[in-house]
């Protein structure tokens, strides 16, 4: 594939198969969260929920600019702004 151009010359194979699903690991707390509401009435709601779990998530690792992952304070200063609820 490289040679006929499909591939750039710079991908690699990796050789260990873990390496390949990094977005799977990453993603696997999300599905622990999910498994018990497996119920969901529409994709719309399947949807919303499932990236409320990414947000969260998000902001726990520290992936947020300005926010710190270990300010509490900071976080849930977020959330409140964003969800419009008292904290």
């Amino acid at each position: 594939m490289k040679k006929a151009g499909e591939l750039s010359r710079f991908a690699r194979l990796r050789q260990v198969k873990y390496l390949n699903n990094i977005v799977e690991q990453d993603h696997r707390r999300i599905k622990r969260l999910v498994r018990p509401g497996l119920g969901f009435k529409s994709m719309s709601t399947a949807r919303q929920i499932i990236c409320g779990y990414e947000i969260f998530a998000m902001i726990r690792k520290g992936q947020v600019k300005r926010i710190p992952a270990n300010d509490m304070g900071a976080q849930r200063t977020l959330i409140a702004s964003l969800f419009a609820i008292a904290a």
